[in-house]
């Protein structure tokens, strides 16, 4: 069978229902305790471990209104007033929050800290009418927090309120205009084709890198390095060619290189410049949203909705056995790197007892926060420092683990003393040309013994470059090779999860409760799917943005995206109307929208062909798109009808012998391979080889690996570690792989 991790099956939701959970609490009934209510039975069960049976803690269970479904929900005629309907699987949640709200001296609105979570507590005031509803906030779920919280509560804020209905009213309106006008102006593509404010800005930037990177010409060059080492001790290191003369080097062609080695035959190396410099590297910050999103991605392959359904997980409470229910992180949608006096203390503190003391700096390190960010929050960071990973760790799953122990080193590397590094330069010259090496020799390791801080390129850091030998000016070197090396400039790369959430970022789009949002959501519409972890655009999604890009030049471009992010924190902030907002907003969009469909220009998606000949009449299948997805067809349509699905491989099933393996993409855009035999249970991320294990008879799956440049077969069953290398270049290799990879 295939590998558990490699199934597409949806694992069971382990949170109650909340029709199931209205029942289960049914019996309780409220003999004048206050009344706390989250959102989610996690926190439940830490606030209620926390607090006693002096308070009744209760879950809504997220959201209980929203605009409904079936039409606009949104009068336009009287100020953009919302028209919110109860959710329909709400209904017995609020039943139940009303009956323990009765008789309760205080109901305590304790959602989330932030916009939405303003919002919803003021939907739930709305439905449950309670005369002495209050709101509190914590940033974390502890002890000490949310004691703090219950002596300062307030009322609740409508200015936050209302910064989340424009947010909602806006994306609503320009949903329901803007995608009928795509279904009847563009053909070709599946059925319910939608387009969003925010989202959409994002298909941009991914469309516009494809297309620098399809416009872009490779231009040849190439490197010199030559090998050396002193002639008094064996110490190899590498210098490359800069310069002839004083001019910069610009070797296009081999030729060029070769007339270089030419000459340098015979040639003499002597170091002719040696500069030492002292350099300090600064601790990155404690993580913020965008931040962790992308070092999840970079050092745990984590997408950006993975590591937030984790993050919350940690925030929301931990059964850590004896202890019961814990909060181990701080509030994980924020944009501030600040630090509370309390939470400097306590790193310090930690520094001080486990470090030597030029670990620890003389003053607490505060850092930052970038103008456009809202500061409500402090960064993400551990509720208690003492609690280190490995304390916790028998307690975690192995996701909840790796991601707590990311935020714990980043926060505790935050408050360390700076890595001190001598970088060493030297300039080595052989007849009329210059080399240069670079190396250096950490002094210092500072933060650096505890976390060093992912990266998005190859290209090494200071820090990682190899040491080089003691050198004095004049000294001669001993030549072991000079090494010719072609190259090619390379195009800009496509968008992964860490660049691309960083690029909205630094854009101003989008917000941190935002981004794994938009990244879900432009792969589920099917604009965008992963290849190799990185975003393509799909034929709908190039053709879907064009047709907004020019219609719609300003609402989906992306400084006009950010001021409106910049207008809704003012509106939080009481400084901008939010019906004004709308209404300035609507009104040439409307009439924008009125133009477009008077228009008779249409757009149409292109036909991609394939390799694959039709089975009837022997003529070019072609990939059409329609309501339950895309399928193959006969380019001759309608002459000839002939269909068939468009994830054929080719591949007999390793486990049934009678399907055929197909290519499927999940709801995030990712590629996995299952068998068309409804009655078969194989299902694998990595494509099947059609071979099955020397050793225990599962299916083999082929994936490639492009650091070393080759295939790893290997075996689908976890308990077997049969595995093997092929290379790339091997004809039966080039058969097994798939396009996908």
């Amino acid at each position: 069978m295939a590998r558990k991790k490699a199934t597409t099956r949806t694992a069971k939701n382990t949170q109650p229902k909340a029709k199931s959970q209205s029942k289960a609490t049914a019996s309780r009934r409220n003999t004048g305790q206050p009344v706390i209510i989250v959102e989610s039975p996690a926190k439940t069960k830490t606030l209620s471990k926390i607090l006693g049976s002096q308070y009744l803690v209760e879950a809504s269970m997220g959201h209980v209104r929203d605009l409904p479904k079936s039409k606009i929900g949104v009068d336009i005629q009287n100020d953009f007033q919302p028209q919110y309907v109860r959710l329909t699987d709400r209904r017995e949640v609020l039943k139940r929050l009303k009956e323990v709200a009765t008789g309760a001296p205080v109901v305590y609105l304790a959602t989330d800290p932030d916009r939405e979570g303003e919002a919803i507590a003021w939907h739930i005031q709305a439905e449950i009418q309670h005369p002495n509803a209050q709101r509190i906030e914590f940033n974390e779920i502890t002890a000490s927090a949310v004691q703090r919280a219950l002596q300062q509560p307030r009322t609740i804020d409508m200015n936050r309120v209302n910064a989340q209905q424009a947010r909602r009213v806006l994306d609503r309106l320009v949903g329901y205009e803007v995608s009928p006008l795509l279904w009847r102006k563009i053909s070709g593509a599946p059925r319910g084709l939608s387009a969003g404010r925010v989202q959409s800005v994002a298909l941009r930037l991914i469309v516009e890198r494809e297309r620098e990177i399809r416009a872009f010409v490779p231009e040849e060059y190439w490197k010199i390095t030559a090998t050396l080492t002193p002639l008094d001790e064996e110490f190899p290191f590498e210098a490359e060619l800069r310069q002839k003369g004083d001019q910069k080097i610009d070797l296009k062609t081999e030729a060029d290189a070769q007339a270089v080695l030419r000459a340098l035959q015979g040639a003499e190396y002597r170091v002719e410049k040696v500069d030492k410099r002292k350099r300090r590297r600064t601790p990155p910050p404690p993580f913020i949203t965008s931040t962790l999103q992308q070092e999840a991605s970079r050092k745990l392959g984590y997408s950006a909705g993975r590591t937030m359904r984790i993050a919350q997980q940690l925030y929301e409470g931990v059964d850590l056995g004896t202890e019961g229910s814990v909060g181990l992180i701080t509030y994980m949608r924020t944009d501030s790197v600040r630090l509370s006096d309390e939470a400097l203390r306590m790193a310090r503190g930690y520094i001080q007892a486990h470090y030597a003391p030029e670990y620890l700096p003389d003053k607490p390190r505060q850092y930052k926060t970038r103008s456009s960010a809202q500061d409500a929050h402090e960064a993400i960071r551990p509720t208690d420092v003492n609690r280190t990973p490995e304390t916790v760790r028998a307690y975690l799953t192995p996701e909840q683990y790796r991601l707590y122990e990311l935020i714990w080193k980043r926060f505790v590397a935050s408050q360390m003393a700076e890595a001190q590094l001598e970088v060493t330069t030297v300039d080595i010259r052989a007849n009329d040309y210059l080399f240069r090496a670079t190396g250096t020799v950490i002094q210092f390791e500072g933060y650096l013994t505890l976390y060093t801080e992912g990266k998005d390129t190859q290209e090494k850091e200071e820090e990682e470059l190899p040491p080089l030998p003691e050198l004095s000016i004049d000294e001669l070197l001993r030549l072991i090779r000079l090494m010719p090396s072609q190259h090619f400039t390379q195009p800009p790369p496509r968008y992964t999860e860490a660049p691309l959430v960083k690029a909205l970022e630094q854009n101003g789009i989008g917000r941190p409760s935002t981004y794994a949002t938009i990244l879900t959501t432009i792969q589920e519409r099917g604009y965008v799917v992963l290849e190799n972890k990185a975003f393509k655009p799909t034929p709908v999604g190039e053709v879907v943005n064009d047709y907004l890009v020019k219609h719609f030049p300003t609402l989906f471009d992306v400084p006009f995206t950010a001021r409106m992010e910049e207008q809704l924190d003012e509106v939080e902030e009481g400084k901008q109307d939010w019906v004004a907002l709308i209404r300035q907003f609507y009104t040439p969009f409307h009439e924008r929208v009125e133009t477009a469909l008077k228009e008779s220009e249409r757009a149409k998606v292109p036909v991609v062909e394939t390799d694959r000949q039709c089975p009837t009449c022997g003529a070019t299948m072609v990939l059409r798109h329609g309501r339950f997805g895309e399928f193959l067809a006969c380019s001759r349509y309608p002459e000839c009808k002939t269909t068939m699905d468009a994830g054929v491989t080719g591949i007999t099933c390793p486990v049934c012998n009678t399907g055929e393996v197909v290519e499927r993409r999940s709801k995030k855009g990712r590629l996995f391979y299952k068998c068309n035999n409804k009655a078969c249970a194989f299902i694998a991320w990595d494509p099947p080889t059609g071979e099955k294990c020397p050793q225990c008879g599962s299916p083999l799956l082929v994936k490639q690996q492009k650091r070393k440049g080759t295939q790893l077969v290997y075996c689908a069953n976890d308990q077997c570690d049969y595995k093997r290398e092929q290379s790339l270049n091997q004809p039966e290799a080039e058969e097994v792989l798939s396009e996908a990879l």
